[in-house]
């Protein structure tokens, strides 16, 4: 039964890999011995990302905003450069923006559909021939993108463009899961809800604040490397190869009191 969730050797890109999410995302997959290659902005975060996650096994970085069309160009001629297939791709890239209704700008709107929404779609186009040699009968190449519980609640807490996207995203996943189920490519969504991470910094500036913020989860506590990396390599494993199009809650039981 071990081999049945193994990853091992499988080359797996991860966006926004150096915090967060996607950190937690590439250390499990690295730990769980697949090539890992992950993306950020920042060089000194993919440097540091690089060298901590690399005393477990291989990991490599590559600086890009994948927001723009030449970040995005240059992750896939960086990837095609180091490998000839791709087993995994997780977009995990993502922000948020908040502001009053009053204050929010058009360029919100652009910023967080751009990278939360269009980023992902023209990253798994532009994959898409490395995704294929990857795909077969007995081992699907997988796309995980990662949305939010945001895109299936009504609560806005002033982030309006943030909880559309993610639904977008969402609708995005099981619309490419159809399109490509006969290309051996399955495509599902994990969408979070509290885990340490940028975006909920915020929610957690003291220690106070972060046992508040656990009180509000049904399991009270927010969620772990494990939850998440578990989660999709699940997925990216012969374990999951017979799911695609799915959008997988992983929020402690949030969704089930809101």
């Amino acid at each position: 039964m071990d081999s049945i969730f193994s990853v091992r050797d499988k080359v797996v890109l991860v966006t926004g890999g150096t915090s967060g999410i996607g950190a937690m995302i590439a250390e499990g997959f690295v730990k769980a011995g697949a090539r890992v290659y992950i993306t950020s902005r920042k060089a000194d975060a993919c440097q540091a990302t690089e060298a901590a996650l690399s005393v477990h096994g291989y990991c490599r970085s590559q600086p890009a905003d994948v927001g723009s069309e030449s970040g995005r160009k240059t992750v896939c001629e960086w990837l095609a450069g180091q490998e000839q297939q791709l087993d995994v791709l997780v977009n995990n890239a993502g922000t948020t923006w908040g502001a009053t209704m009053n204050d929010y700008t058009e360029a919100a709107w652009d910023r967080v559909l751009g990278l939360n929404l269009k980023a992902p779609f023209f990253l798994i186009r532009d994959l898409l021939p490395m995704l294929e040699r990857a795909a077969s009968d007995a081992s699907p190449a997988r796309v995980i993108n990662i949305t939010s519980i945001a895109g299936q609640q009504s609560a806005s807490i002033m982030a309006y463009a943030y909880g559309p996207s993610k639904a977008a995203l969402n609708q995005l996943t099981r619309t490419l899961a159809n399109e490509f189920v006969s290309k051996r490519i399955t495509v599902n969504a994990i969408a979070p809800g509290f885990f340490p991470s940028k975006m909920t910094a915020h929610l957690r500036r003291s220690d106070d604040m972060e046992r508040q913020l656990a009180l509000t989860v049904p399991m009270q506590r927010l969620g772990s490397m494990e939850d998440v990396a578990g989660l999709a390599i699940y997925l990216s494993s012969r374990a999951g190869a017979y799911m695609t199009g799915n959008v997988i809650p992983l929020d402690g039981g949030m969704l089930l009191r809101h």
